[in-house]
């Protein structure tokens, strides 16, 4: 087995001109030092995607995307890692190149045993007749499994385990459980095999669905280093692949075989929640659409779970998103009622969906007498933590204007017993993602954006090691990348991402970084020197400081008096003693 080896991927970015592969694929304008055009990933009206030669990145603001040539490629080209490496090789004249010659490539160890599973589960299907007779019998055909990428985890304790002569990879993947007498043995047994796979196509976890009498009927990986069930969706990649442009809504339904019988009857744009849904799905979610439709059964438990739903989504709903539901008929799901009444019928019924503030006051309004002043005092409670966890913009607005309707109060008397709803949102939420910031994390930060605009200004960095000393959070980041484009001169921002890449430490700074600032030059490099500057005389300060603490409880050693005695002298030099 081989892999890529990281070297040659950074030696290809920086043979490539990003200009020139966007520009291939969408019409560009110069803008400044950037170039602009129509975003090809919405449809949109006026250019909000730029690319910027200096990063050698794009940034696409209507659809949140950004990235590298590479990461451009798999996006609007459809193609998996590799196969986007391969392209821009083709493209520059090179050979991609494998450590260890074979021509099986690994990127890493669970993703690549993930792979051998999903091979090994697509083979056993086709060989277990009760497992290919169960999917006919529901109704699905041999090419919405091959879509889907279904298989079969055979009955037997040790089938995927014998694959693997060493379990380590397996079992981080979640694949094989560890016996305490040593060993390791299938998690998935007997069972239709669902992979779940990441945005760039990667299986990253299963799910199976019993073909026995396990209590279980379905049984999904652990959470992994790859996988979390609260913040995955099942069928998004496949939803996202249907589709060149943004998708007009994603249907959030309850159940693997929904999805797939969704797609099989022409609406591909269906994804299943995977255990409890948190935030952070949802949030997946609308990186696809601004519309997400929830589509539950119309019974109690059915209601139960979109009430759920609405509580971990509302934080995901600002401006431009909109958020619905949709109840089926008794005794019907996705799957039996699209088979029954066929997709432009279903279709019409998810254009019916209730609206989120039809089901969050009409819910709330089932549990109070709104004949009575109390009742009505008692409805605005209930909805206060709901308002207090959304976003302020047009759907709160209506919320609060239909809320004035239903209790009949004057505008100033209801913002009156809604006056608790900044402690209910500072108590009961999460701040807006990227707002909260430790204490001085923003001189960090901003070190870290200007860097990135250029990273030659890494060789005037001297004592590196002090900085590293910090005990701030982010400070090991913009070390890193100092220490990255000091040896690397010539490299830019898009190589350091790169080396980054499917890391916490590659995802902040996708956080960061955006398209040029709006600086010159010289105003660029004195920013960024007077940024490290003080976090050099911070981290001199605080180093002071702990060594003054050590000398009130013990005698200092001589190499640490000695220390004190310089860092004074740099303090004092900096006028700042």
């Amino acid at each position: 087995m081989s892999r890529i080896p990281q070297g040659f991927i950074q030696d290809l970015l920086s043979r490539i001109d990003i200009v020139e592969v966007v520009g291939a694929r969408v019409e560009l304008k110069r803008a400044g030092k950037e170039y602009k055009g129509l975003s090809p990933f919405t449809n949109e009206k006026s250019p909000s995607f730029f690319v910027s030669p200096a990063k050698q990145m794009f940034f696409c603001f209507s659809s949140g995307k950004n990235g590298t040539a590479i990461n451009f490629l798999m996006e609007f080209d459809r193609l998996n890692f590799v196969d986007a490496v391969e392209e821009l090789a083709r493209r520059a004249g090179v050979t991609v190149p494998r450590e260890g010659g074979a021509t099986t490539l690994v990127l890493d160890g669970p993703i690549d045993a993930l792979a051998a599973a999903e091979r090994f589960y697509r083979s056993q299907l086709r060989t277990h007749p009760p497992a290919i007779e169960y999917l006919k019998k529901r109704g699905l055909s041999g090419d919405t499994a091959k879509l889907f990428g279904i298989g079969f985890a055979p009955e037997s304790w040790d089938a995927l385990t014998r694959l693997f002569p060493d379990p380590e990879h397996a079992l981080t993947a979640g694949l094989l459980i560890a016996r305490d007498s040593g060993g390791a043995y299938d998690r998935f047994r007997n069972r239709v095999m669902f992979p779940i796979r990441d945005s760039r196509g990667r299986v990253i976890a299963f799910g199976g669905r019993t073909l026995g009498n396990d209590p279980a009927k379905y049984l999904n990986s652990p959470d992994t280093p790859l996988f979390r069930k609260g913040s995955n969706l099942f069928g998004l990649y496949e939803a996202k692949q249907s589709s060149k442009s943004e998708l007009p809504y994603l249907m959030v339904v309850e159940g693997y075989m929904d999805v797939v019988m969704l797609a099989q009857h022409g609406i591909h744009n269906a994804v299943a929640t995977l255990g409890t849904a948190t935030t952070s799905a949802f949030m997946e979610a609308f990186k696809s659409t601004t519309r997400v439709v929830f589509c539950f059964d119309g019974d109690r438990a059915g209601r139960a779970a979109a009430w759920r739903a609405l509580g971990q989504a509302l934080p995901a709903i600002h401006e431009g998103r909109e958020c619905r539901f949709m109840f089926l008929p008794e005794g019907h799901d996705p799957d039996t009622l699209v088979q029954e009444i066929g997709a432009d019928a279903f279709r019409a019924l998810v254009e019916k969906a209730m609206s989120l503030s039809d089901f969050l006051l009409g819910e709330l309004t089932k549990q109070v007498n709104l004949g009575t002043r109390d009742g009505r005092a008692r409805l605005v409670g209930l909805v206060r933590p709901y308002l207090g966890s959304m976003h302020e913009g047009a759907l709160y607005t209506a919320i609060v204007d239909e809320l004035e309707r239903l209790t009949r109060l004057q505008r100033g008397d209801l913002n009156s017993l809604l006056a608790g709803r900044e402690q209910a949102a500072t108590s009961g939420r999460r701040a807006p993602a990227g707002r909260a910031e430790a204490p001085g994390a923003r001189p960090i930060k901003r070190a870290l954006q200007l860097l990135l605009e250029h990273p030659e200004m890494a060789q005037k960095v001297e004592h590196v090691g002090q900085l590293a000393a910090m005990p701030q959070p982010g400070i090991e980041i913009l070390v890193e990348a100092i220490e990255f484009f000091h040896e690397h001169p010539d490299s830019k921002a898009s190589q350091l991402l790169e080396m980054w890449r499917d890391t916490p430490k590659g995802a902040a700074l996708n956080r960061i970084i955006g398209i040029e600032e709006q600086l010159d030059e010289a105003a660029i490099e004195k920013e960024f020197g007077d940024t490290i500057g003080h976090l050099r005389l911070k981290a001199l300060r605080g180093r002071a400081q702990t060594l003054l603490n050590s000398a009130r409880e013990r005698e200092l050693a001589p190499a640490e008096t000695a220390e004190l005695e310089q860092i004074t002298r740099q303090l004092s030099d900096a006028r700042l003693v």
